[in-house]
């Protein structure tokens, strides 16, 4: 094991401390959740949708400020196909007069279009789209379970699915708490955030499993230990230029994506967070030992331990 003088920061020595703040954090977010609950868009609420066609592409600031101007709330505006096709997307039940008035509204402000098409989307579709992305959430997390199960061991993947779960509620706790809309858009961060923090997750059970194997010495904390501290620098890496990405997004990107970046945001930091505090802690919960690891013995060699992983292994 290296010397401690060299790596002076003990990140377990922290997993108590680390223990009770996700605890917190996740029952905060169960609280948000039960008592103010999402604030689900129109994709799952349904509304009405009217496209526009301008002949000048115009500011969709000011088309959403004309909107506000005229008394209509909860609405969604963004361009779609081109630059001078707008939809506009409102919560109100639709009506025969809903897109004509939407029209005219607008071309009060002195821009010129033309209403393309009208329609309706009842909220029957929206409770078929919460209930599917719920159930594709949870077929998310079981996938996971069985895969990084077969790949390591299972203790490895019970402290891969918690982390992921841990994540996710997390993200929708901040999302109640702030009101911010949740739509698809959102929904595809969250699987976005799952299959990013199981990849910072996967790189550290790695080097976990090669160093039970090749370190003789040392408990499974200081296993760990040794562990972060060997892919730490890649983590921080990997987390920063993500999130320099995702601010660019949030800010340079529109209010389209606003809250698709918001939830990544989120993500990539309590995903980080919770690779190396959330998923190291199971393991030692869990009692993960160096008999854990140990491979097979191979046949002729007097029921003695394989030494180094067979080459198909490390390959994976």
């Amino acid at each position: 094991m290296s010397d401690s003088t060299n790596k002076p920061f003990d990140f377990m020595g922290l997993r108590k401390a680390a223990s009770v703040l996700s605890i917190a954090l996740v029952i905060a977010s169960i609280v948000m959740l039960a008592t103010r609950g999402l604030n689900l868009g129109l994709d799952f609420t349904g509304g009405t949708s009217v496209e526009l066609e301008y002949q000048e592409a115009p500011s969709l600031d000011n088309v959403r400020n004309t909107l506000a101007d005229a008394g209509y709330e909860q609405f969604v505006v963004q361009n779609f196909g081109s630059d001078n096709l707008v939809l506009v997307r409102m919560a109100q039940a639709d009506d025969d007069k809903l897109a004509e008035n939407v029209t005219q509204a607008l071309k009060a402000n002195g821009d010129q279009l033309e209403l393309v098409s009208s329609e309706y989307v009842g909220s029957q579709v929206g409770d078929e789209l919460k209930e599917d992305s719920g159930l594709g959430l949870l077929i998310a997390l079981a996938v996971v379970l069985i895969y990084v199960g077969m790949r390591f061991q299972f203790k490895f993947g019970i402290a891969s699915v918690v982390p992921l779960a841990h994540d996710v509620i997390i993200i929708l706790g901040v999302f109640a708490l702030f009101q911010w809309t949740f739509d698809l858009s959102v929904l595809a961060a969250l699987l976005a955030v799952i299959g990013y923090s199981l990849n910072d997750t996967i790189v550290v059970a790695d080097r976990i499993r090669e160093n039970f194997r090749k370190m003789r010495v040392g408990d499974a904390e200081e296993i760990i230990n040794e562990s972060i501290h060997q892919t730490i620098a890649r983590t921080i890496n990997t987390s920063g230029t993500t999130l320099v990405v995702l601010l660019a997004l949030y800010f340079l990107g529109g209010e389209a994506i606003n809250n698709f970046a918001l939830a990544l945001i989120i993500g990539v930091v309590v995903g980080t967070y919770s690779s190396i505090y959330v998923s190291a802690n199971l393991l030692v919960g869990l009692g993960v030992t160096r008999e854990d690891m140990v491979l097979p013995p191979k046949e002729g060699n007097g029921g003695e331990e394989e030494e180094q992983p067979p080459e198909w292994l490390n390959r994976m």
